[in-house]
C-alpha cells in the first residue's frame, strides 16, 4: 500500500513547489512594475513642476489672462535659453576645461534653440486654453461669480461667509492651547500676583478670549451708570479696567505675571502704551474708522512694539532667540494678514450698513445724499478731516465708477476710463510717498547729526548748556512735519488699498442678485462723490498745514490718552480735541513768555 501512494503523492507536490516558485516571481516582477510606475510618476512630477516653474501653465481665466499667460511663456523661454546660452559653457569650462566649455557651448546653443520654442509652444497652448475659457468666463461673470487666482476656479462669494470664517479662524488661533471640552483643567498657573485675575473672576490660565468675555461681564455690573447710589462705583469700575488693560496684552501680562503690580500705576501704564489708541488720538480717525478700520501704521507699531517687548525679555541663547523670534515673525505675518482681511471684510460691512436705508427705500436719494453732505461736514470739523474725506470720497467713488462702467458701458469702456483715472491716483500716491520718505530721511540725518555732536561732546565732559539745547530741539522740531507728511503719505495709500478690496467684496456679494450689487455700487458712487467734493472745499478753505505746534501737542495729549486708557479711564474723541486745543495755548503761551524773557535782559541794558 505504502509503495503505491508515493507515486501518487509525490508529482503533487513538486507541483506545489513550482506554483510557490511562480508565486514570488509575479509578486517580484509586480514589486519591480510598482517601482517603475512610481519612479515614472515622480519623474513626471517633476517635469511638471519644472515646467510650472519656468513657464506660465496654469489654466487662465479668459481669453485675456491666456494672451497674458502665453507672452509670459515665450518671454520666460526667451531668457532662460539666453541664461543657458551663457552659463553653460562657463559651467563646462569650470569642470573638464576648455572640452567643458565646447560641450557646455553645444548644450547653451541647443538650449538657446528649444527653449524660446518650447515658450511659444507653451504660449500658444495657453492662448487657446484663455480663448476656451471665454465663454465661461463671460457667463460666470454675468452669473455674479468671482474668479478665485489661487485655486483657478470660478465661485460665489458671500460676504457674511467669510466673515464667518475670519471669525472661526481667530477662534481656532485663540484655542490653541486650550484643552479640549472634557478634559481635565490644568493647575492654576502660579504668578506673582493673582488681583487682577481675581478682579475679572477668571483662571490664571485663561485664554485671551476668556479675559475680554470676563471684563464685558463684570463691568456691566459695576459700571458707575448701573450704581448711582455706590460712591465707590467709579473707582471699581477704572480698577477693573486697569486689570483688564494689563491682562489683554500678552506683553504687559507677562510682565505682570513675572513681577506683579508695579507700585507706581503709571509707571505700568507707560510700558503699555497702545499704539492703536495713540495714532487714533494723532490722527483723529474715530470718525472715519467704519469706512477705514484700524491704520496700518498702528498696527505694524504694535507689532513692533511687542517684538521688541519679546527681545528684551528672552533668556534664551543668541541662537536659540533667532529660531524663537523667526517662529514668531512667522506667525505674527499671518497674523497680519488674517488681522487686515478682517479689516476689509469688516470695511465691507459698514459700509453696506450705512448704504442699507437708501437700499431699502427707507431714504429718498435726496435724502441720502443730505445725510452723506451731513456726515461728511462732521469729518472735515476734526483734526485732518479734510485729508480722510478726500481719501475716503474718491477711492469710494472710483471702485464704484469702475464696477458700474464695466457692467453698463459699451465694451466696458467707462470702467477702463475709471481703471485709468485710479491708476494714475496710485502713481501720484507712491510718488508723493517716495518725495516725503526722501524729505525725512534728510531732516532726519540733520536731527541724527545734532544729537550724535552733543552725545560726543558729553561724553567727553562738556556739560550742555540751554542754548545748546535749545538748539537741539529746534532741530528736532523741524524733522516732525516731515515724519508726519510721510505718514500721512503712508495713510492714504493704506486707506486707498483697503477701500479697494472692501468695495470688491461689497460689490461681488452674491447674497444679492447682480440688480441689487448693481444699486450697492450706485450708493456707494453717491457717498463716495459727497465725501469727496466736501474734503475738497474744506482744504481749499483751511488750507491744512502741518504744524510743529500741532505735532507736539497732538502726541502729548495721545500718549497722555493711552495711559489713561489703560487705567481703565474712559477718554472721548472730544476730550482729546479739547486737551490738544488747551495743550497747544499753553504751548504758544510758555513761548511768547519766554520770548519775553529773552528781549527783556536787552531793553534794560
Amino acid at each position: 500500500m505504502s509503495n503505491n501512494t508515493e507515486p501518487v503523492y509525490r508529482p503533487h507536490e513538486g507541483n506545489v513547489g513550482a506554483s510557490g516558485n511562480d508565486s514570488e516571481q509575479q509578486l517580484q516582477q509586480q514589486q519591480q512594475q510598482q517601482q517603475q510606475q512610481q519612479q515614472l510618476n515622480s519623474e513626471v512630477e517633476e517635469g511638471r513642476e519644472v515646467m510650472d516653474s519656468l513657464f506660465s501653465t496654469r489654466k487662465p481665466k479668459d481669453g485675456w489672462a491666456g494672451l497674458s499667460s502665453g507672452l509670459k511663456s515665450v518671454a520666460k523661454g526667451t531668457v532662460a535659453g539666453v541664461a543657458s546660452l551663457i552659463a553653460q559653457p562657463v559651467m563646462g569650462a569650470q569642470q573638464e576645461g576648455a572640452k567643458g566649455f565646447v560641450k557646455g557651448l553645444g548644450t547653451g546653443v541647443l538650449s538657446a534653440v528649444a527653449l524660446p520654442v518650447m515658450g511659444v509652444g507653451v504660449g500658444v497652448y495657453q492662448v487657446a486654453r484663455g480663448m476656451a475659457n471665454s465663454g465661461e468666463a463671460i457667463r460666470n461673470s454675468k452669473a455674479g461669480m468671482v474668479w478665485n487666482k489661487e485655486k483657478r476656479e470660478w465661485y460665489f462669494y458671500f460676504l457674511e461667509k467669510e466673515m464667518q470664517e475670519i471669525l472661526e479662524l481667530e477662534a481656532e488661533r485663540e484655542g490653541k492651547n486650550k484643552p479640549e471640552e472634557g478634559t481635565p483643567i490644568r493647575d492654576e498657573r502660579r504668578v506673582k500676583d493673582p488681583e487682577y485675575y481675581d478682579l475679572l473672576k477668571v483662571s490664571t490660565n485663561a485664554t485671551q478670549s476668556e479675559i475680554k468675555k470676563a471684563y464685558y461681564k463684570e463691568a456691566r455690573k459695576v459700571h458707575p451708570d448701573k450704581n448711582p447710589d455706590d460712591p465707590e462705583a467709579a473707582d471699581k469700575f477704572q480698577k477693573l479696567g486697569h486689570a483688564y488693560q494689563v491682562l489683554s496684552n500678552e506683553e504687559s501680562r507677562q510682565n505682570y505675571d513675572k513681577n506683579g503690580k508695579s507700585e507706581n500705576t503709571a509707571d505700568e501704564a507707560n510700558q503699555q502704551i497702545d499704539p492703536l489708541v495713540f495714532f487714533a488720538v494723532m490722527f483723529g480717525s474715530h470718525l472715519v474708522e467704519p469706512y477705514v478700520g484700524e491704520l496700518w501704521i498702528a498696527n505694524t507699531a504694535d507689532a513692533l512694539m511687542k517684538d521688541a517687548m519679546d527681545q528684551s525679555q528672552t533668556d534664551t541663547v543668541e541662537e536659540e532667540a533667532s529660531e524663537v523670534f523667526a517662529q514668531k515673525a512667522k506667525e505674527a505675518s499671518v497674523e497680519a494678514e488674517l488681522k487686515q482681511r478682517k479689516r476689509e471684510v469688516k470695511c465691507a460691512m459698514n459700509i453696506l450698513e450705512r448704504i442699507t436705508p437708501f437700499l431699502e427705500e427707507k431714504q429718498t436719494k435726496d435724502e441720502f445724499i443730505a445725510s452723506c453732505q451731513e456726515e461728511a461736514m462732521n469729518i472735515v470739523k476734526g483734526s485732518f478731516g479734510d485729508v480722510f474725506c478726500t481719501t475716503i470720497g474718491f477711492a469710494l467713488e472710483v471702485e464704484s465708477e469702475e464696477f458700474l462702467g464695466f457692467k453698463n458701458s459699451l465694451l466696458g469702456m467707462e470702467g477702463h476710463v475709471a481703471r485709468t483715472r485710479k491708476n494714475m491716483k496710485n502713481i501720484d500716491n507712491n510718488m508723493k510717498i517716495l518725495g516725503a520718505g526722501v524729505n525725512a530721511m534728510r531732516t532726519g540725518r540733520q536731527a541724527f547729526k545734532e544729537v550724535e555732536t552733543v552725545s560726543k561732546n558729553m561724553e567727553e565732559g562738556q556739560e550742555m548748556d540751554a542754548k545748546q539745547a535749545a538748539a537741539m530741539t529746534e532741530t528736532m522740531e523741524k524733522s516732525l512735519p516731515a515724519i508726519l507728511e510721510l505718514a500721512w503719505a503712508i495713510n492714504v495709500r493704506d486707506i486707498t488699498k483697503t477701500l479697494k478690496i472692501a468695495c470688491a467684496k461689497l460689490f461681488a456679494d452674491a447674497t444679492v442678485q447682480m440688480e441689487g450689487r448693481i444699486k450697492r455700487a450706485e450708493a456707494v458712487r453717491i457717498l463716495g462723490r459727497e465725501f469727496f467734493s466736501i474734503g475738497k472745499i474744506s482744504g481749499k478753505s483751511n488750507k491744512t498745514k502741518i504744524d510743529t505746534e500741532d505735532i507736539k501737542a497732538r502726541a502729548a495729549v495721545a500718549a497722555m490718552t493711552t495711559m489713561a486708557k489703560a487705567q481703565g479711564q474712559e477718554v472721548s474723541e472730544a476730550d482729546t480735541e479739547e486737551m490738544i486745543k488747551q495743550a497747544k495755548t499753553m504751548s504758544m503761551e510758555a513761548k511768547m513768555h519766554q520770548e519775553g524773557d529773552e528781549k527783556q535782559p536787552k531793553e534794560t541794558s
